[in-house]
């Protein structure tokens, strides 16, 4: 039984300068929502840090949330979508690479509440005392 999927994405090499820009990272999550059809449950939570620092962003969603969090000191960005509902899949590794200028997209995908697939054991591998 799977009761929803996860999206664990970090975008790296991305311009320090739109990672501070909280107004273009709203844009980002609007886009988001917008293209997957997801609702919004109360206003969105923003923080921009002082100084250099990045922008934290968080949004509940009825499907469940998307956060979002930046570190223009070592040029990442890490957003995390999840989903108790089939959605269509978004271009992270486009979409990213377009508005905040990210050389590598890396995408983690993630079955929640799926079973682990059962690991079958090779009887001539064990002994009286367990696994050789």
């Amino acid at each position: 039984m799977i009761v929803g999927t996860e999206w664990l994405v970090e975008a790296e090499e991305c311009n320090e300068n739109l990672l501070r820009d909280e107004k273009l990272l709203r844009t980002v999550f609007s886009r988001i929502i917008s293209d997957l059809g997801l609702k919004t449950l109360g206003e969105p939570l923003w923080h921009k840090f002082g100084g250099a620092g990045g922008v934290t962003g968080l949004v509940m969603l009825t499907e469940s949330h998307l956060a979002c969090h930046t570190y223009p000191e070592h040029r990442v960005a890490t957003f995390n979508l999840y989903c108790c509902r089939t959605r269509p899949e978004w271009n992270w590794e486009e979409n990213l690479k377009e508005i905040l200028n990210a050389s590598e997209v890396r995408i983690t995908k993630i079955e929640r509440g799926a079973k682990p697939k059962s690991k079958i054991q090779d009887p001539k591998s064990q002994t009286a005392g367990g696994e050789i």
